[in-house]
């Protein structure tokens, strides 16, 4: 299927390591321009590099996620550098030990801005250029938002706002032509024994929910997750 990305420009939090780098491989392969925007600079500049050398065109943005001021300033720097910006994904984040017993209302605070308030600076920054383009944003979701997790609270609680904003976004956003969806995930990174998602496995439907060969599909929270929620309770044991 010809996935329709050739030239779309979009952008990805956290796109220098784990799944955010399976999306910007999967992106390039599609001819998409992929941008990583982070601040992991030494992952950044070699996956840039990487892609590249195999004639994809990748650029890295250096940027504190957690400053709106710093988001802003580097949406308008992709916009004046490559002209459009056509897609998000949302997806950086760090699953921290923010927790009742020995966390504190700071912490707590600090976990919601690190891990959802970028979901927000970025997208709006960027709104005025997905306008144009009848773009489409897809946020990363913990499957802690719906499972919850022991001694997470921060990192569970941002995730149930990643969720809500996909409705919240997509009800705002729809009179423009720009898509809204979600992908829930588990663990993808490390075994669950009988079955584990991996990173490409989550890249591939990012791709197809960025696409034009998507456009049915808006407002709606997916969840790649080999059945981890919902069906197979033998996986999380």
């Amino acid at each position: 299927m010809n996935l329709q990305l050739h030239s779309r420009v979009i952008l990805v939090t956290g796109g220098a390591s784990g799944i955010g780098e399976a999306i910007v491989q999967t992106l390039a392969a599609e001819k998409a321009i992929p941008c990583i925007l982070g601040n992991d600079k030494e992952n950044g500049k070699r996956l840039t590099e990487q892609l590249r050398s195999l004639r994809s065109e990748a650029y890295f943005f250096p940027l504190d996620l957690s400053d709106p001021e710093a988001c802003e300033y580097t949406i308008h720097q992709v916009a004046a550098q490559l002209g459009r910006i056509d897609g998000i994904v949302n997806y950086a984040g760090i699953n921290d030990d923010t927790r009742l017993a020995k966390g504190d209302h700071h912490r707590f605070l600090q976990s919601l801005k690190n891990n959802v308030g970028h979901y927000y600076s970025i997208s709006r920054a960027a709104l005025p250029a997905l306008k144009r383009t009848g773009g489409s944003i897809v946020n990363i979701i913990s499957k802690t938002a719906f499972t919850g997790q022991g001694n997470t609270s921060g990192y569970a609680a941002a995730n149930g706002a990643r969720s809500g904003l996909v409705a919240g976004f997509a009800d705002e956003m729809k009179p423009c032509h720009i898509r809204v969806n979600g992908i829930v995930v588990a663990e993808s990174l490390a075994p669950l024994g009988k079955r584990c998602t991996t990173p490409h496995e989550v890249a591939n439907m990012t791709a197809f929910l960025l696409s034009p060969v998507s456009t049915a599909i808006n407002r709606q929270s997916i969840f790649v997750d080999g059945g981890y929620v919902h069906l197979d309770r033998s996986i999380r044991q």
